[in-house]
């Protein structure tokens, strides 16, 4: 094989021997010279039913179709009803074809679709989106990797792209596209966290430091209230899950247990196979 080169979504071309071959999309294909009119009935049923067609080709002259399928999450419906409840609008931004993005995004109640997106042009869509709203991007492929490093947060599954992962903010180790809400629900948590202890903080710190200052009290007790301010938000930041904490005070000291390969084995047996996740884009108002 000589003379490969990938054309960013839209399919390959290379040469094997003496012939060119093209692999990639049908109106990539058909642009490059290749007759599809024979075909072009089959690709719309095969389209209409939710799959996308690779077409491949040898100078011109078309060898085949292949029709790849993907499968809806079990969650995914009910993570978006779930999102929607939130008052978070979604967006399906795929490169796939209209018909294929309109069937997955029918079945998960998503319905503003954004069909046969190039990699670049889904950066552009998230930052005309970021114009008038804070945008979150969940994905796991190598196309979705320029989205994911423009939005406000990039969301990326550990089971995708390597180059996904490493322009993801947030990585979600699982394969549950649910946990997207656990990640939203963590970073309220967190946040409401930060402000309360910059309040306190200050609070005790605005008071005390005057107060010492001007002789209104012993620097014992501003002394007394420094602790004390310590000691409050360390208490706040472990209210309501403190758990986490003495679970990993417990582990001080021990050795991590690895599973052995059998039971590794075990558990990737019992693990369902992995499916696709659509592209969302998550959109949230600015407040």
């Amino acid at each position: 094989m000589q003379g490969f080169e990938a054309v960013a979504g839209k399919g390959v071309r290379a040469r094997v021997g003496d012939k060119k071959i093209i692999i990639g999309s049908p109106d990539f294909i058909a642009s490059e010279t290749a007759n599809l009119a024979a075909q072009n009935e089959r690709i719309k049923e095969l389209e209409g039913r939710g799959l996308t067609v690779i077409v491949a080709a040898r100078e011109g002259e078309l060898l085949g179709l292949l029709a790849l399928g993907d499968a809806l999450r079990p969650d995914a419906a009910e993570t978006v009803r779930r999102l929607h409840d939130l008052g978070i609008r979604t967006s399906l931004i795929t490169g796939d074809n209209e018909q294929a993005a309109r069937h997955f995004a029918r079945a998960a109640g998503i319905e503003d679709v954004h069909a046969r997106i190039l990699p670049a042009e889904k950066a552009a869509m998230i930052r005309k989106l970021q114009e008038n709203e804070r945008v979150a991007m969940v994905g796991d492929g190598i196309n979705d990797a320029p989205a994911l490093m423009q939005a406000d947060v990039g969301i990326a599954f550990g089971s995708g792209a390597d180059i996904a992962i490493e322009s993801a903010d947030v990585i979600i180790l699982n394969k549950r596209v649910g946990a997207v809400l656990d990640a939203y629900e963590v970073s309220c948590y967190s946040y409401r966290k930060i402000v309360q202890n910059v309040s306190l903080a200050f609070l005790f710190n605005g008071l005390g430091i005057p107060a010492a200052a001007t002789g209104l009290v012993y620097p014992i007790w501003g002394m007394v209230a420094m602790a004390a301010s310590v000691t409050t938000i360390f208490i706040n930041s472990l209210w309501g899950r403190g758990g986490y904490f003495f679970e990993a005070i417990k582990t001080v000291g021990h050795t991590p247990q690895i599973a052995s390969a059998a039971q590794a084995e075990e558990r990737n047996t019992a693990l369902p196979p992995p499916t696709s996740t659509p592209r969302i884009s998550l959109q949230h108002p600015a407040n």
